[in-house]
């Protein structure tokens, strides 16, 4: 099947482009980002050589959905959705921190307790227990941003200390990211699910903390199913997920963590449909719609043209 899995557009008035792990980025004049979703796939901050069909499709319509329901709590970037791949925003100063809030034990957090480590990020995390165990009250582990290789865990001391992000700033990302994770609780458990942990990223516009990128999206987040959950904990039995993290176990199976030397296992047909499948599980899961997958036939020139229609409305209301 078609994936969207590199572009190179050139779209009216554009000025610049990034190409990110899954998204690109192409600048309008000063005034307009252009965020094409596409279908690549990163595990352990390293692209994967497939694209996965229709993902690019379920990540942007997904993070739509979370922005425009999460925008009394914090502004947001997003302007329009002018394709189902595609969301046009404002541009923002990237704060170059990501905000990681955990609900549970689980994934990165789990890996460090069972080792052996009780703190992540500066924050304790309690003696006994189990993997999957809700904490007490979720805990925010920052890492900093990199434009290439891994992002690396920083702890809230660490940040203000160095002068990464001013304090104001920083407090009012730790205040979003609480409140954002909370609406997300909420709204997950209104489908049966529960929303494990996440990540934020925000922006600076104006002088004001803005929300950017993708939210609560299976890329970002972590979901388990609620039905069930206290059963399989009592019974020491795995969690129903939804997320990317069986991508990274299945990986981690075929012995490749992203580290130096590590070949990368190839993905046949089978796996790159199943990834797809539970991707768009996820988003009707989450959403309580039917997906509806658009055309993928003419993938790059759908793009190009519903871009430039966009642009050519926004041109002509200036």
């Amino acid at each position: 099947m078609n994936t969207l899995y590199s572009t190179n557009f050139t779209f009216s008035g554009q000025t610049a482009v990034y190409h990110g792990k899954v998204r690109d980025v192409y600048t309008i004049g000063n005034d307009l980002l252009v965020m094409v979703a596409s279908d690549r796939i990163s595990a352990f901050d390293v692209i994967l050589k497939r694209g996965i069909p229709f993902k690019g499709q379920v990540l942007n319509q997904l993070a739509g959905y979370f922005l425009d329901l999460t925008s009394d709590i914090v502004p947001n970037w997003k302007m329009a959705s002018p394709d189902p791949n595609v969301t046009v925003g404002l541009p923002c100063e990237p704060v170059r921190v990501e905000m990681v809030i955990r609900g549970y034990l689980t994934g990165h957090a789990w890996r460090t307790y069972k080792a052996g480590g009780r703190e992540l990020c500066g924050v304790n995390m309690p003696e006994g227990m189990k993997e999957h165990d809700r904490f007490p009250t979720p805990i925010i582990t920052p890492a900093t941003k990199a434009d290439e290789g891994h992002d690396e865990d920083i702890s809230r001391e660490d940040i203000l200390s160095k002068g990464i992000v001013p304090e104001s700033i920083y407090l009012q990302m730790e205040d979003y990211t609480r409140k954002l994770f909370a609406r997300g609780t909420e709204i997950a458990a209104k489908q049966g699910l529960i929303l494990v942990d996440t990540k934020y990223e925000f922006g600076i516009r104006d002088g004001k903390v803005i929300l950017i990128d993708e939210i609560h999206t299976p890329d970002s987040s972590r979901y388990f199913y609620a039905e069930g959950y206290q059963e399989r904990q009592d019974t020491n039995q795995p969690q129903r997920q939804l997320s990317k993290e069986f991508v990274r176990e299945w990986l981690m199976e075929n012995n490749f963590m992203g580290k130096d030397g590590q070949l990368q296992p190839e993905m046949d047909d089978d796996f790159v449909n199943s990834v797809s499948k539970r991707y768009i599980e996820l988003y009707e899961k989450v959403t309580g719609k039917a997906f509806v997958p658009a055309d993928q036939s003419t993938l790059l020139d759908r793009v190009q043209v519903n871009v430039e229609a966009y642009l050519k409305t926004q041109m002509q209301s200036i």
